[in-house]
């Protein structure tokens, strides 16, 4: 059974259609804002006593046990399980252990760092994207592509508050880290739609959360058997395989296949607004107007990037 993500992308010349492009934007932009949910999960759990390396392997097991119910409920609807080739295993699963690499680092980052200075940096993966793709595709991205990644990344310095505190006098290595999981970031991004297989989402999701888990234990190697499971964290846990795992997998793998990289990571974009928005809520951080502009900015840049297809939507009509 072919997966839906795994269909043979479209030449130059048969380029997708509008509204299939318009869902791939919408499932990527839900992919990102899934990942705020991760900042507030991440201060809760430091705040609860536990570690970076604790946290990061029950995103990545978390992750892995979702996709295993789903792939178990697959199963009893009469979805088959494909063989793989080796090749497309190890694949799969390099990819798990880049988004694992970019929690580890993160993760360690916000343990550091002011949130604000982690997230900027964070952030840089949005033009990240263009540089991979121009890379990929050797072909210098679009002016509106640019334009729209430079729009968000002005918009993140005021979102998120950087424009008060600078990036002086913090630890140069928790700097790197932050920018290092800007870097895995925006490749496991530009990767989910070149990494194929013939199998299920659920198959698929499967082994690249098995990918992460097995990455997740060379900073946490006793996780499996230390009982950390049942000492508080299966709250923290839950959510973060749930959002930090499980829907950016799935959601980057449907829809990344049918957008350029750039334009995948400025879509994804959409975490900062979803994670400052989810702090305010659940950790009663306020927002003042400088960071509500800064949000508008992001959203105005995520649109732009969106121009090109709405335009030429409106001219076929």
């Amino acid at each position: 059974m072919e997966n839906v993500i795994d269909r043979p992308m479209p030449s130059a010349g048969m380029a997708p259609s509008g509204r299939r492009r318009a869902v791939a934007a919408l499932q990527v932009f839900a992919g990102g804002a899934c990942y705020g949910a991760m900042a507030t999960t991440y201060k809760l759990a430091y705040a609860a006593g536990f570690t970076s390396a604790q946290v990061v392997a029950s995103q990545a097991w978390f992750g892995f046990l979702f996709f295993g119910l789903a792939v178990l409920l697959g199963r009893l609807r009469g979805v088959r399980w494909q063989r793989l080739s080796g090749k497309q295993v190890l694949k799969l699963m390099g990819l798990g252990a880049l988004t694992c690499t970019t929690s580890i680092l993160y993760c360690y980052a916000m343990s550091v760092l002011p949130a604000p200075v982690a997230l900027t940096l964070l952030f840089q993966f949005t033009w990240m994207g263009l540089v991979w793709q121009t890379i990929m595709t050797r072909r210098a991205p679009r002016f509106v592509e640019v334009a729209s990644a430079a729009v968000i990344v002005f918009g993140t310095v005021f979102a998120s508050g950087v424009y008060r505190t600078g990036l002086a006098g913090y630890d140069p290595v928790a700097l790197l880290c932050a920018l290092g999981a800007a870097v895995t970031c925006s490749l496991f991004v530009t990767l989910s739609g070149k990494v194929k297989a013939l199998c299920s989402n659920e198959q698929r999701g499967l082994v690249v959360c098995l990918g992460a888990g097995v990455m997740s234990l060379t900073v946490c190697p006793d996780y499996l058997v230390s009982g950390v499971v049942f000492r508080g964290i299966l709250p923290f846990a839950a959510v973060a395989g749930f959002f930090g795992l499980m829907c950016p997998v799935l959601l980057f793998g449907l829809g990344s296949p049918h957008l350029p990289a750039g334009l995948s990571t400025v879509m994804a974009a959409a975490e900062l607004p979803a994670g400052l928005f989810i702090a305010m809520v659940v950790l009663g951080e306020p927002l003042g107007v400088v960071e509500w502009l800064g949000v508008v900015v992001i959203l105005a840049g995520v649109c732009l990037a969106q121009a090109p297809s709405l335009l030429s939507r409106h001219t076929m009509r």
